[in-house]
């Protein structure tokens, strides 16, 4: 499984850098500038998951608290920006066509059964990662077959065998402890290498001749002739 054929550019959490993060919208707009696949968090409140990468509002609404200050009606009553709601997995999967990919990270506890459970009825190409790499556990325990990826921000010694243990499809690494001598080693492991997040083409194509499968960006604008060509 890769999230493109060849090397994947990837909106993060939509197109961060020019609209609402995590908003339909942003998605929307992601979509026009061609990117491989898109990458978005879930959290889980009332039963119900919803895509908000904080455990807060604050940052990407109109509002103030945690989540779990909030019920679920509560929550789509806020502005995520321009009007934008906070929308739940189900919405932005049947936005986005099945043939471009998603990325989706677990976020919280509980997250990792009712993602399953909600992927199994789309038919994208599908990635799920997560820095809580015992809710990634729970979600491989489930049985769905669907790939996974632990996220580094900061590289552990044992995260080639934290990646093994989890029969991970990929490692997700953080722009600033990718560099080729890690790459190599994760890749002549087995494993896709993806980075986040990167908005610089040059370092993007750096990156792909080191051997990364692809990038997540926030600025998915600046790779529309990157897309074209990979």
């Amino acid at each position: 499984m890769s999230l493109s054929a060849d090397f994947s550019i990837i909106g993060h959490r939509g197109a961060a850098g020019i609209e609402s993060e995590n908003t339909l919208r942003g998605f929307k707009r992601a979509l026009d500038m061609e990117v491989h696949a898109v990458e978005f968090d879930v959290h889980r409140v009332d039963g119900e998951l919803v895509v908000i990468h904080d455990d807060t509002v604050d940052r990407t609404t109109n509002g103030i608290g945690t989540l779990s200050d909030f019920s679920f009606e509560q929550l789509r009553q806020l502005d995520a920006g321009d009007g934008e709601r906070i929308p739940t997995l189900k919405e932005v999967l049947d936005l986005i066509p099945p043939t471009v990919g998603v990325n989706v990270e677990l976020k919280g506890a509980g997250t990792a059964t009712a993602t399953a459970e909600v992927l199994r009825h789309y038919s994208h190409r599908q990635l799920v990662s997560s820095f809580d790499h015992k809710e990634l556990q729970n979600f491989v325990a489930i049985g769905s077959g669907i790939p996974v990826a632990p996220l580094f921000g900061r590289w552990r010694e044992n995260g080639l065998e934290i990646a093994r243990a989890l029969g991970a499809h990929a490692i997700n690494v953080s722009d600033r402890i990718a560099n080729l001598e890690r790459v190599n080693d994760i890749v002549d492991e087995g494993f896709a290498c993806y980075v986040f997040t990167v908005n610089d083409v040059q370092r993007a194509s750096d990156l792909k001749d080191m051997g990364v499968s692809g990038v997540f960006t926030d600025r998915p604008d600046l790779f529309i002739e990157f897309s074209r060509t990979d």
